[in-house]
């Protein structure tokens, strides 16, 4: 049930640790089913006029833009990895009681992006990116992209070394937690520009 939900609608699992991995899988399929629907609808067509010019042929020509549209998404799911388990690991242990997101794509118009871990306190927004990615163009998308959705006053601060984000993990927790609903909006809003 859980992958039939992810199949048709994967905005409540975005930011859930091996997001990428298990919506890759349900892209696969996905796009699988709708191009066997098509393909079944011509052949039946075929079959029972003995001919391509009939309804069904134009019904399953038609049901080829959403298979289409989810091959798309199955190749952008498939050109990207989740997480290493072994940084998840050691992640976990470090998180607490910190407002996190998992595996999130961001797709600038030059290049695209995979932050492995996102974190959220006091205005605050943290993430662990892999090395050799260019952070400073990261970090202004993302602030851009706060602000258009009306989150101001935060500072967005990426590393691309485990140890030091462990680090700025261990310092996050002692912060002050927030009161308001301010982490869960603020991450909604990165869910939202998010593959």
């Amino acid at each position: 049930m859980n992958l039939l939900k992810r199949m048709f609608s994967a905005d409540s699992f975005k930011g859930q640790q091996n997001y990428i991995a298990n919506q890759k899988k349900a892209e696969i399929l996905k796009t699988i089913l709708l191009f066997a629907v098509s393909a079944s609808l011509f052949i039946a067509g075929y079959i029972t006029t003995g001919s391509r010019k009939n309804l069904l042929s134009i019904v399953a020509v038609l049901g080829c833009l959403p298979t289409c549209k989810s091959a798309v998404n199955m190749i952008m799911f498939l050109r990207f990895k989740s997480a290493p388990s072994g940084l998840v690991s050691k992640i976990q242990e470090s998180v607490g009681s910190l407002y996190e997101l998992y595996d999130n794509v961001f797709t600038t118009y030059e290049k695209t992006y995979v932050v492995y871990h996102m974190v959220f306190r006091q205005n605050n927004l943290c993430g662990l990116v892999k090395e050799g990615t260019d952070i400073a163009k990261l970090t202004t998308h993302i602030d851009e992209k706060l602000k258009v959705g009306g989150h101001k006053g935060i500072t967005v601060k990426l590393f691309d070394k485990e140890d030091k984000y462990i680090e700025r993990l261990i310092s996050l927790n002692q912060l002050e937690p927030d009161n308001d609903n301010r982490p869960e909006e603020v991450l909604n809003t990165v869910k939202a520009i998010c593959l």
